[in-house]
Order: C-alpha cells, then sequence, then structure tokens
C-alpha cells in the first residue's frame, strides 16, 4: 500500500482546503468509473489569498510563477483527495496537466512556470505522478491570478464522491 497522505505529512505539505466553483459550473469535477476530470484550479494559498498578476518584465519574476503553480497543483491534489473519499492512494496515474500562465507578451517560459505544478505531482505521487503536459501563456486570466492548471487523474475504480455531469 502507498500510503500518500503519510508522504504528504512526510514531505510537510499541508493541502489547502478544496476550492469550489468560481463561476456559473456545477462542480470542480466529473468522473468516469475510473477518469477524474479537474476543472482549473487557481493558485489560491493556505490563507486563502490568491497569487495575482502576469509574469514578465514589470511583472512576476519567474519563481514567483513557478510558486504560483505548485499552489495550483496542491489545490488540485486537495479537490482529488476530497472527490476520492479522502484516500489518495486510489489516484493510480496523474495522466495529464494543462496549465495557462498569465504572461507579459516578453515572457516565454510557460513551460518553466508549470514545473512548479509537474513538481507538485511528482513529489506526492512519485512514479504515479508523472505526467504528459501542455503550457500556454495568456495576457489574461480569471480573477487576475497568474496561473490556472487542469488535470486528468486515472483512478481505481470505486465509488466517487463527486457527482458527474
Amino acid at each position: 500500500m502507498v500510503h500518500t497522505e503519510k508522504r504528504l505529512a512526510d514531505l510537510g505539505i499541508v493541502l489547502p482546503p478544496p476550492g469550489t466553483p468560481k463561476a456559473n459550473y456545477t462542480v470542480a469535477s466529473w468522473e468516469s468509473p475510473t477518469v477524474l476530470y479537474l476543472s482549473g484550479h487557481l493558485p489560491i494559498k493556505l490563507d486563502g489569498s490568491m497569487i495575482t498578476g502576469s509574469l514578465g518584465p514589470g511583472g512576476l519574476s519567474l519563481d514567483e510563477g513557478i510558486e504560483a503553480a505548485r499552489w495550483c497543483g496542491l489545490n488540485l491534489i486537495a479537490t482529488m483527495q476530497d472527490q476520492l473519499g479522502g484516500d489518495l492512494d486510489r489516484v493510480e496515474k496523474v495522466v495529464k496537466l494543462f496549465g495557462i500562465v498569465s504572461s507579459k507578451q516578453e515572457f516565454k517560459e510557460q513551460h518553466l512556470v508549470l514545473n512548479g505544478a509537474s513538481d507538485a505531482m511528482m513529489d506526492v505521487f512519485e512514479a504515479r505522478g508523472y505526467h504528459a503536459r501542455s503550457a500556454i501563456g495568456t495576457n489574461t486570466l480569471p480573477l487576475d491570478v497568474a496561473v490556472e492548471v487542469e488535470a486528468i487523474i486515472k483512478v481505481k475504480e470505486a465509488i466517487i464522491k463527486g457527482k458527474g455531469c
């Protein structure tokens, strides 16, 4: 048995509370019997604050962007834990991450920013956390957040807490 929750504790990672939709959609995730589709998650920190702004000249630094992406990853993991009845051992594989980075035109390192979310998945899930990934830049994101990340997760079949649409 993997004991992913013990791994979180050993790494000193405290997950934020699972988020709620910020617009007109009903769930933070949608499930099929063995796949969990997670809506875009924002860089919400433990205190409820969000990392906002754009990356590039006069804006956020690469390191700040990586931190924002890591918080997106931790928020995704919190939603997984919530939707899987508190049992992250049910995560069989992180299949894909898709990340969007709020960027100034001159900023060209979106792929490096998304390492923050990727590293969170690989730290927590180890080999199960390696995944395919896409990263793009845009001139703005909802609520002025710096990064938004969504995920596709393969899970061990069992009843999932959330309701599919």
